[in-house]
């Protein structure tokens, strides 16, 4: 088990925190940004609404509003490929590799995986049926609709499964049975990223910008969590900073 930061080619996105955070406590899911609005129970009803459909994993969360999540989530080889790259070198994957990705979204990852090297077999699994119908239609065939909990794949048939910021969306009990999952079906490599922080300031971040992690925490609980489970895969953190 190792803290490794996989995702370092992944460009990283200013993300505009505090006005997350008010759009998500606004009345009708608006504001003036220039002000505080006292947080009132109507308010807070309005975010409730608002984490429910972002948890819909439907089409508001990844092409609608920026509010409800992505506001727009398309394929572009700068986000992803830089990516598929620093996996295949790390893990030095071989031809006919199998690599599974759990909570794949549209498959860009593994997109990019295979567009780079034909000769793996690779996989995807996620809960939204809306973003596997709308999938590159080259990957789509690979991707399929299922729960990270109860993964529909025969003990050890993977070489790599990868989990981007997806075992932290349910409770914890249910998020300690995806990573059991995930162990399950490894042939003892993977690598996942979770929603956590180490600072104040980052905690403060993540509240203000998370709309479907139910499960975060500071790293340290998280290593506690990996060393409960027997988790001896890779690592690494969403940080809102």
């Amino acid at each position: 088990m190792a803290e490794i930061n996989l995702m370092d080619r992944y460009p990283r996105a200013r993300r505009p925190y505090v006005a997350r955070g008010k759009l998500k406590l606004a009345r009708g899911g608006r504001l003036a940004l220039d002000r505080e609005i006292p947080r009132t129970t109507e308010d807070m009803l309005m975010e409730q609404t608002l984490l429910q459909t972002a948890r819909r994993f439907g089409r508001e969360y990844f092409d609608g509003d920026r509010l409800y999540g992505y506001g727009g989530y398309y394929y572009d080889p700068k986000f992803w490929t830089g990516t598929a790259q620093r996996l295949h070198e790390y893990y030095q994957l071989a031809p006919g590799a199998r690599v599974l990705d759990v909570g794949c979204a549209k498959g860009f990852l593994l997109h990019d995986l295979k567009r780079l090297y034909p000769d793996l077999e690779v996989a995807g699994l996620d809960l939204s049926s809306y973003a596997i119908d709308h999938a590159p239609p080259e990957i789509r065939p690979f991707l399929q609709v299922g729960d990270a909990t109860k993964l529909p794949y025969p003990d050890r048939s993977f070489d790599l499964v990868v989990s981007i910021n997806t075992v932290c969306n349910p409770p914890l009990a249910e998020c300690k049975q995806a990573i059991r999952e995930i162990m399950r079906v490894s042939r003892g490599r993977s690598f996942l990223t979770v929603h956590a922080w180490r600072t104040e300031a980052q905690r403060e971040n993540l509240q203000r910008w998370n709309l479907t992690a139910q499960t975060s925490m500071h790293t340290s609980d998280w290593e506690r969590v990996f060393a409960e489970l027997g988790y001896t895969g890779d690592y690494y953190w969403w940080f809102a900073e």
